[in-house]
């Protein structure tokens, strides 16, 4: 028995998979070093402009993220990782159409680049192209193994998707690289109630409530959501199991 239809969760996926995005952006571009060596000036006044994008991101202020990251892009427009980084901010922001442009672009000129296949899954699971999510959260896990966001993404759609035993493999394997345990034991919780199996879900949830962050802290605000949600399931599993 279900606490939420499936309708329901599916108008959340977006918000979930902007929830396990790759993380902060990158704060040094893969030939920092290299440039660093021609013009110093120049790395250090980069650098300074990817740390202040990355700030006012967390902060909200997308339009001016996305400002300084194409300042970075005007220098420097065979950078991937400043492509990704401002595809993940216009993915933020609601600019869905400009995200997925960037991802592309970032993809086109670096294929091995896990977290830009992690984000565009992101994209197209947001989309409700969920086979396609799939696919981009297959190749991100070729390129890393142990890339946990993946791995935590891929069983969330595959929950979506009603591959409820599949989603659950995903978990686990996530679980054993000892990252983001709150987030995993939440999201398998959710698929373990959604799929029936109710003591399963509700040690899941507790466990979920013991390991994520209650109260503010930087960059926890996502994990503070997820607490209050994970909350509420379990509250509303509680209620129908009395």
């Amino acid at each position: 028995m279900r606490s939420q239809s499936l309708e329901a969760e599916k108008k959340n996926r977006k918000c979930r998979h902007q929830r396990h995005a790759s993380g902060k952006m990158a704060n040094q571009s893969p030939t920092a070093s290299k440039s660093s060596k021609r013009q110093p000036e120049l790395a250090l006044s980069d650098t300074c402009l990817r740390a202040r994008a990355a700030e006012k991101s967390q902060q909200g202020n997308y339009a001016e993220a996305i400002a300084l990251l194409s300042q970075l892009l005007y220098r420097c427009p065979g950078n991937a990782i400043d492509y990704n980084n401002r595809g993940l901010v216009y993915f933020q922001a609601g600019q869905l159409q400009q995200a997925i442009a960037d991802y592309n672009r970032a993809l086109e000129l670096n294929p091995h680049l896990a977290k830009a296949y992690n984000n565009r899954a992101n994209y197209h699971a947001a989309c409700g192209n969920l086979l396609a999510a799939l696919v981009d959260y297959d190749r991100a896990l070729d390129l890393n193994p142990s890339y946990v966001r993946a791995l935590l993404n891929r069983g969330i759609t595959l929950r979506d998707l009603e591959r409820h035993e599949e989603a659950i493999e995903s978990f686990d394997l996530a679980l054993l690289l000892g990252q983001l345990e709150g987030h995993i034991y939440a999201e398998r919780g959710r698929t373990y109630h959604l799929w029936g199996d109710w003591n399963c879900c509700i040690s899941d949830y507790r466990r979920a409530l013991e390991l994520l962050p209650q109260h503010n802290s930087s960059n926890a605000d996502s994990a503070m959501r997820l607490y209050a949600q994970v909350e509420t399931w379990l509250n509303q599993l509680l209620t129908i199991d009395n």
